[in-house]
């Protein structure tokens, strides 16, 4: 029997990315030099956030998606953080609902008006405090409304329940910063990599390790679960420090299914994974191109497609949402990416080419949509549940009636597991300090004029008695 080499068909072996037209471009855009490991690009089917360079505390561009073209230097930014914007994240429930995290320790949930913003906005719908270091991480729940996890450099996850906008339970199981968090596919497990060179799977309400690998010859940079596959795929540096991508059962964690080296470039490599095509997406940050792959559940699990090339080296990327993407072009993933050297934010789509102009069905499953699948009462008490799905041919442009309401609070402690959370945490750094320094003076600041005008009310109602006494009485 002669020999014949192995060949795998597939429905995507041909798929190429199509960068825009310039005119469809953004230009202009003052992107940040900051150094963190995030994407600072945020986008959904109706806006795009770009986190911006600014004096004096942190900002981000909020562009309507149809706004292309030059973006004027004075438009309109969110601008309420005290420090450097790290993450930012749309509602994937409520389109014009985005959370951020800041150097200030704090993270805080914007509303963008319909038709984006037509001045600077400064004050946000909620202020969430409870870390007691800068946060370089927020996810929102996939399944579950107004469910928020953020990540802080004191090494704790919190996980939010902006109903009452108070942290509700607190992961402290990390010994050092935490680099990444990924959720499966009903938001019933978290994983993430942190910089002890650790790989965790958590139970989120509990808190609970399930799984936990030593990474030390695969020092573990980002990680993303692969959908329901129980599978888990991480990027990393090997012992050469050459760029490398490693394949894990999510429910053992002693040894990777499989490692493969990518390249000997020193950029961090961004996963990106599209559950429905079962492609993966490997994005180095400082080079221009982008790798992608097919998974399967049988071996050799990744088969490499092939590659995106580019001049122009990414600082990050964002990316559309499935209900988002235009369905007539076959377009599967679409990405936003940011060229800081040029201002410019590129969208790259990645496309089946197909000659039918009708709708695909076997490229389009049913993906999840806008719709949560639990309150967060619901997934607090325990109940995990899937993404309620849509059909791209028809609802992709529906729009969600989902309304963010905010909670009225009141200034008290913040407990999570008996710890108090904001009280007496000293300044670990002099940034830190200079911070709580200035806030303080403002605190003080304010007080001192409530004082005064409390005083001015004082003499009025004063003056107002004293008239009273000595005026006539009437017959």
């Amino acid at each position: 029997m002669s020999w014949r080499p192995q060949y795998r068909s597939s429905k995507f072996r041909n798929v190429y990315g199509k960068v825009a037209n310039r005119e469809h471009c953004f230009d202009g855009i003052p992107i940040t030099k900051n150094v963190h490991d995030n994407h600072f690009c945020a986008v959904n089917a109706r806006f795009l956030a770009i986190v911006t360079e600014s004096a004096g505390g942190g900002s981000f561009l909020i562009i309507p998606l149809e706004q292309t073209g030059r973006i004027e230097p004075n438009h309109p930014k969110v601008c309420g953080h005290q420090g450097n914007v790290l993450d930012i994240k749309w509602n994937p429930f409520i389109d014009n609902i985005i959370a951020s995290c800041s150097e200030d320790t704090s993270v805080r949930i914007w509303e963008i008006p319909e038709g984006g913003l037509k001045r600077n906005m400064t004050e946000a719908l909620l202020e969430l405090h409870g870390h007691s270091r800068r946060v370089g991480l927020v996810e929102w729940h996939p399944t579950t409304n107004n469910i928020l996890f953020s990540a802080g450099y004191d090494y704790k996850v919190l996980i939010w329940n902006l109903d009452v906008g108070e942290p509700v339970k607190m992961i402290d199981c990390h010994t050092d910063v935490i680099l990444c968090m990924s959720f499966n596919t009903d938001g019933s497990l978290l994983t993430t990599t942190c910089k002890d060179k650790k790989l965790r799977v958590i139970e989120p309400r509990s808190g609970r390790v399930l799984q936990e690998a030593n990474c030390k010859n695969h020092r573990v940079n980002r990680v993303v679960f692969l959908g329901n596959m129980k599978r888990l795929l991480t990027t990393g540096v090997s012992r050469w420090n050459t760029r490398q991508i490693a394949l894990w059962d999510q429910e053992d964690l002693s040894m990777p299914l499989i490692e493969e080296e990518i390249d000997g470039l020193s950029g961090l490599l961004f996963p990106f994974y599209d559950a429905d095509t079962h492609m993966l997406y490997l994005a180095g940050k400082g080079d221009g191109n982008i790798r992608y792959y097919e998974i399967s559940t049988e071996k050799p699990y990744l088969t490499y497609l092939m590659e995106f090339r580019s001049p122009a080296p990414q600082k990050g990327l964002g990316v559309m949402p499935k209900h988002g993407l235009d369905v007539s072009a076959c377009e599967v993933f679409r990405f936003y990416k940011l060229v800081t050297l040029k201002g410019l934010i590129e969208p790259i789509s990645m496309i089946v080419p197909r000659r039918s102009d009708s709708y695909q069905e076997d490229i389009y499953p049913m993906t999840p949509g806008t719709e949560p699948a639990l309150t967060p009462d619901e997934w607090l008490g325990g109940i995990n549940r899937d993404p309620v799905l849509m059909s791209l041919k028809e609802g992709y442009k529906k729009s969600s009636k989902m309304v963010f309401k905010a909670p009225i609070k009141e200034k008290k402690s913040v407990v999570v597991n008996g710890i108090d959370l904001l009280e007496n945490v000293p300044p670990r750094t002099e940034n830190e300090l200079l911070r709580m320094f200035f806030r303080q003076q403002d605190e003080i600041r304010r007080l001192k004029e409530e004082l005064a005008q409390k005083d001015i009310r004082m003499r009025q109602l004063q003056l107002e008695l004293k008239n009273l006494r000595n005026s006539p009485k009437n017959c």
